[in-house]
């Protein structure tokens, strides 16, 4: 229990240094440059309280829940007795249709923890809204969802079989370019935004540690080299099932449109 009580005060403590820049930066613009009070002072103190509250428990439940969870999982899903080798080492690396279960964890981790982001669900709600209801809430919150499952999956693979990350990098981006041309033009801001708003609060630390986990656990894999780059895949395959769903959701309107003119017709 005073472990514990020590390492929750100094998550407080590492915290409170890392919010009083931006009180400073706000406190000072206010004051100094706009020259005004701060409106309802004891509402934006007590905000400020809870959010180093906030912070500083979630840092903590980040080192004692999310961060080993992500790396037990990537052990037990790696382990050879459940992979079924026999041969050591290096049959366990030759083998990568072997981690069925790792690409689908994968997938299952991605797809959950983009639903529950929080930042997506702001985003997807205000788009709702600018766009009078043609984007729906859990269309885009959905399509994002596939885009990080799909591209956290990818990029276990890459893990396990120890190819290059520029290589989807690159290709991902190339794709992404070439399916700008032809996505409507009022999706490819909101697409753009979506990868960035997958890399939150709540996808973050489960990804990275699934990453470092993989890389630590697979023959060959340096964690440094190859236990990061999994955010990337998260940020950028939304970009493109984003502009897909777009693309499917203008296709499908026209087709009924033109469905509609032939009965009218008839």
């Amino acid at each position: 229990m005073t472990s514990y009580l020590a390492s929750l005060w100094g998550s407080l403590i590492a915290t409170i240094d890392d919010v009083l820049p931006i009180i400073g930066i706000l406190v000072g613009f206010q004051v100094l440059v706009l020259r005004r009070r701060i409106p309802n002072l004891k509402q934006v103190l007590l905000g400020f309280v809870l959010v180093l509250l906030g912070l500083t428990f979630f840092l903590e439940g980040l080192e004692r829940a999310l961060f080993p969870l992500g790396k037990l999982m990537a052990e037990q899903l790696t382990a050879p007795e459940f992979l079924g080798f026999t041969g050591g080492e290096t049959a366990m690396s030759e083998h990568w249709q072997s981690f069925v279960w790792v690409y689908l964890f994968a997938f299952a981790i991605g797809f959950s923890t983009t639903i529950a982001e929080p930042s997506l669900i702001a985003v997807a709600i205000k788009a709702n809204q600018v766009s009078a209801g043609a984007i729906k809430t859990w269309g885009l919150r959905i399509a994002v969802a596939i885009g990080v499952a799909v591209g956290i999956a990818l990029g276990c693979f890459r893990i396990v079989t120890g190819t290059p990350l520029h290589w989807y990098i690159i290709t991902g981006y190339v794709f992404v370019l070439f399916q700008t041309w032809f996505a409507p033009r009022t999706i490819i801001a909101l697409a753009y935004d979506s990868g960035g708003v997958t890399t939150s609060t709540v996808t973050v630390p489960l990804v990275a540690a699934l990453g470092l986990g993989l890389s630590s656990n697979i023959p060959g894999r340096n964690p440094l080299l190859d236990g990061f780059g999994l955010i990337a895949f998260a940020s950028l395959f939304p970009m493109m099932t984003v502009m897909g769903y777009a693309q499917l959701s203008e296709w499908s309107a026209r087709r009924a449109a033109r469905n509609a003119q032939k009965t009218s017709g008839d």
